[in-house]
């Protein structure tokens, strides 16, 4: 179990705890529960793979040793002998606390204050020495069911009319969405950078919404305050549904705040979507509007493609790189930047570019360029405004192997909330949180992220202490052991 004082040291690193107190009201007599014992209740509770229910953090305080529930004040002294935290004290200090950080009229959203609290104690859960390993994220909703039955068919109230019916994936063959009601958990998670050394996969942002909104609308101003915070925005992994969305919704804001994106596109997004002075708009990309059009179709790589069948999307994604109109210069404040043909590149030979015909014949060559060449065959560079690809466009073309082998990463999204919904660790489920309201669901999602977070950090110092242990006696580093067994393998093997 996860020590008392990594808990304490995290929620005092974040200053999250006194600023609360600020917002509670000031009764006649103190408070025997301080929000800090209050969050470091919480997190215990996850960390001992309970529910997230008031009664187990009341339980769990007053199981900690008769030193440290003085210390912590779940022991006070009061005029008629010691007094020991009751369950209504502990419902009480919980209501203030969810009472300050809510809206005043819940509308499926968290507060500004809430938001601002679950940002703060997430970054002080993270390492120091790990913050600035990696400015990589990978991104993600789930679903977060909440304990309320849906409203009736005919109509009336519920017990959380925040909530909202939502869609989530089921692990059916038919591959079907069912229907829960609840709402979305967004999460970010540290990735390695492309090049870089493994880095350690911490939860360093996350929100809750109703399924009333989108999720990637609500998420968004989160990651884009991250800049603003002094944490620069590197990689943004994301799937086609965060890709698909309004390029307001998604992308612009994040390009704006200094982020990469690399993402899959929806297949509705993918292929040719018009031209811009004659240049053929296609994933992201301007490309000569003699490209050949099965190579402007190209779809992603299958994920059960052969050595052969990747090496020949590999080629094909090459050649269709040729054919893509070559980036000048950098966007401006304004988003506008200027490309050249490929042919005045020396990528492809063209005719209507003469000079470009005494380049080598490994090159593709225009057979039969355009009879009416547009702006892009004549000008000798063309400017793109933001809005041509605001939606589609990223870090590496797609559907290539440096974006396959980039966009990878974020599956480490996935593993982010498998490790948050193990059912050996803690089941997310419904029920796990039997509160209703997002404050308190996302208060309780936040100090079960920042156990996950402790519990990777120790896994990896157990692994470095291995390894030095080994390193020591002059074995080699521990390598995970093979769990398939193959058909070779067992007739290999003794009778």
């Amino acid at each position: 179990m996860i020590p008392l004082a990594v808990f304490e040291q995290t929620i005092d690193s974040s200053g999250i705890a006194p600023q609360i107190e600020a917002m509670l009201p000031v009764g006649v007599r103190p408070r025997q529960l301080s929000v800090r014992t209050l969050l470091a209740g919480m997190c215990l509770t996850q960390a001992d793979h309970r529910p997230a229910h008031l009664t187990r953090v009341h339980q769990v305080l007053t199981g900690l040793p008769a030193d440290e529930q003085r210390r912590l004040g779940v022991i006070a002294d009061w005029k008629h002998g010691p007094h020991l935290l009751t369950y209504r004290q502990t419902e009480y200090t919980f209501g203030l606390v969810a009472g300050a950080l809510g809206e005043d009229q819940p509308g499926g959203l968290p507060s500004r204050p809430l938001q601002a609290a679950c940002d703060g104690l997430l970054e002080a859960s993270i390492p120091g020495e790990f913050k600035d390993a990696s400015t990589s994220l990978a991104v993600d909703w789930t679903d977060l069911e909440t304990f309320s039955r849906p409203p009736p068919a005919r109509g009336g109230p519920c017990a959380d009319p925040e909530a909202w019916r939502g869609h989530r994936k089921n692990n059916l063959l038919r591959r079907l969405d069912e229907l829960f009601y609840g709402y979305y958990l967004c999460a970010a998670i540290m990735m390695r950078e492309e090049k870089g050394p493994a880095a350690a996969e911490f939860a360093r942002r996350a929100t809750v919404s109703s399924c009333r909104h989108d999720p990637v609308r609500a998420f968004a101003p989160v990651l884009t305050a991250m800049p603003a915070a002094g944490i620069p925005l590197g990689d943004v992994l994301a799937d086609s549904g965060y890709a698909h969305r309004d390029a307001d919704a998604w992308a612009i804001p994040l390009r704006q705040s200094g982020a990469r994106l690399v993402q899959d596109l929806h297949p509705h997004d993918r292929g040719p979507k018009g031209t811009h002075d004659g240049a053929i708009i296609a994933n992201g990309s301007l490309y000569c509007p003699a490209t050949p059009r099965s190579l402007l179709e190209l779809g992603p790589l299958p994920r059960d493609a052969t050595p052969e069948q990747a090496a020949a999307h590999d080629t094909s994604t090459a050649e269709l790189a040729r054919h893509k109109l070559g980036r000048l210069t950098a966007d401006d404040p304004d988003g506008y930047h200027r490309v050249q043909c490929p042919a005045a590149m020396g990528k492809i030979r063209c005719p209507l570019r003469p000079a470009s015909m005494n380049l080598d014949r490994d090159r593709p060559e225009i057979l039969t360029p355009p009879g009416h060449p547009q702006a892009c065959c004549t000008q000798q560079t063309l400017t793109v405004p933001p809005q041509v690809t605001a939606k589609t466009a990223q870090k590496h073309d797609y559907p290539s192997a440096a974006h396959r082998r980039s966009y990878a990463r974020r599956t480490g999204a996935e593993r982010g909330f498998a490790t948050a919904k193990d059912p050996a660790t803690n089941d997310i489920s419904r029920g796990w949180c039997r509160l209703m309201g997002l404050t308190p669901l996302m208060l309780f999602t936040t100090t079960l992220l920042i156990v996950r977070n402790q519990r990777i950090q120790q896994a990896r110092d157990t692994r470095q202490q291995e390894n030095q242990r080994r390193a020591a006696a002059g074995l080699p580093p521990k390598t995970r052991k093979r769990r398939r067994k193959t058909l070779a393998g067992l007739a290999a093997g003794p009778p």
